[in-house]
């Protein structure tokens, strides 16, 4: 007599029972044995880190067994620093910065990242648009003359002369452009842009992502000592950040609000952030996280982002990259 597909039901039944028995009883153990850790964050705090707030919103770290503090960066807060010191069991990096880190003996390692396409664009006026590297000659470009090194190595990347360009010492803010004493910008794809927009001021960017500038920004760090001996922390907690961004992906206008209400001391502008939202999207999500879970990073990426920091004069090798505790915290 054959009876496989009752017998096959059963287990597919018996299957989902266990299942759910392993996650509330997961569920439950976590409330009962909260752990407090902290993420330190790049900067202040905005739509920007909008995934972390949904997470700390909807439980998803409870569900880990964690309560998670979430400290802000900002011009006199670096992200090093707390991680280094214990105080924070992850911190929001970019590979350039863990790469200096590194070379000057901090045991750091980039275990996620968040921004698979990196953010630094050239803005320029819609009348007078920069939209390949090729256009920058004869043009003046406003920006800090620490990223020079940026510059150069987009204009190597792309047979650029950098003598062709003349470059301005500028604040961080569109002033310049907008008076005519710059031809573009270097700046982030999600502020300078977004600010002119949100102004009505017509702007075209090129992001050097697209033309071979690869450094991955938004990065999680941690140290080797909490890899070794808080895995299950960390991985708890990258889960939860995973999940706090899907949500942002599934409902952007939701964690927006929920960024406003949360902060809505900070004197945040909704348009600013509403737009601000929409253009990290793109540098967020990918071919890769759509495969394999939000956060991860490709073996090729990795490369590419050596091979750009050597560009730049900073050292690193693929072993500055740990991909074990993403794939663990999206089960594979």
């Amino acid at each position: 007599m054959i009876v496989p597909a009752r017998s096959a039901l059963s287990r597919r039944h018996f299957l989902a029972a266990t299942a759910g028995i392993a996650t509330l009883a997961r569920h439950s153990f976590a409330h009962a044995q909260t752990q407090d850790v902290a993420l330190q964050l790049s900067w202040l705090h905005s739509v920007q880190f909008a995934g972390s707030y949904v997470a700390q919103e909807r439980g998803f770290w409870q569900e880990e067994g964690l309560a998670v503090t979430l400290m802000p960066g900002g011009p006199n807060a670096p992200v090093e620093p707390p991680v280094a010191a214990g105080t924070a069991l992850i911190g929001i990096s970019a590979a350039d910065y863990a790469a200096n880190a590194v070379a000057a003996g901090a045991p750091f390692r980039i275990i996620g990242v968040a921004m698979q396409k990196n953010p630094f664009a050239i803005a320029s006026l819609a009348t007078a648009p920069v939209r390949e590297p090729a256009d920058l000659k004869g043009r003046r470009i406003g920006m800090a003359l620490a990223n020079t090194p940026v510059l150069q190595a987009l204009c190597r990347l792309n047979g650029v002369d950098i003598e062709s360009i003349e470059i301005v010492p500028t604040q961080y803010d569109i002033a310049p452009l907008i008076a005519g004493q710059v031809d573009c910008l270097l700046c982030w794809e999600t502020d300078l842009p977004v600010a002119m927009t949100v102004r009505g001021i017509d702007n075209v960017t090129m992001l050097l992502a697209d033309y071979g500038y690869s450094i991955h920004s938004q990065t999680y760090i941690a140290t080797d000592d909490s890899i070794a001996n808080r895995r299950a922390e960390l991985v708890g907690l990258l889960r939860g950040e995973a999940r706090g961004w899907d949500a942002v992906a599934a409902d952007t206008p939701a964690a927006v609000r929920l960024t406003l209400d949360r902060f809505a001391d900070q004197g945040l502008d909704p348009a600013v952030q509403e737009l601000q939202a929409e253009r990290q999207k793109p540098l967020m999500y990918s071919a890769d996280t759509q495969a394999h879970g939000f956060g991860w990073f490709s073996d090729a990426s990795v490369a590419a982002n050596v091979e750009t920091l050597a560009l730049i004069g900073k050292s690193a090798t693929p072993q500055l990259w740990n991909r074990s505790l993403i794939e663990e915290a999206h089960g594979r």
